[in-house]
């Protein structure tokens, strides 16, 4: 069974959220998975799984979660050659071109760290409350369990 892991990051519940619903989605999937939160992880861990997914959070004019950071900057230390990567997290659109930016630059680190985007980034307004919300993370979820079937 190919297996995931889901590190989130949030303070308001939202990526906790998120991660949840991608995990049940991809154990739907048939997939073995393990949420933690960005603090508790090690991105080495990473290294042992076939899929790899971050849910930032992206607050103020684009930083990354506070909480996060290390994680972050340890993705450069570890080797995802192989590996299927995947990012959704949750910003706010009143910051503009600063929405959901954190999402983008775990998705380049990742993929600098030689994974292969399994499907296209997912940035959610505030909340994933709204069925189109549930929905969009569903599908993201089914293309990243495809492409790790691929």
């Amino acid at each position: 069974m190919a297996t995931a892991k889901v590190v989130f990051a949030t303070i308001t519940g939202n990526n906790e959220d998120i991660a949840d619903i991608i995990a049940q989605a991809l154990e739907e999937n048939g997939m073995d998975v393990e949420v933690e939160e960005i603090s508790q992880a090690d991105p080495a861990d990473f290294e042992e799984v076939d899929l790899c997914v971050v849910c930032p959070y992206t607050y103020d004019e684009g930083s990354l979660p506070d909480e996060g950071i290390d994680f972050y900057e340890e993705l450069a230390d570890v080797d995802l050659t192989g590996k299927v990567y995947g990012v959704a997290g949750s910003g706010d659109t009143f910051y503009g071109e600063y929405f959901g930016l954190a999402v983008d630059k775990f998705g380049q680190a990742l993929a600098n760290a030689g994974a292969k985007q399994g499907a296209q980034n997912v940035k959610i307004n505030l909340a994933p409350d709204s069925d189109e919300d549930i929905k969009r993370l569903d599908d993201f979820a089914k293309a990243l369990a495809n492409a790790v079937n691929a």
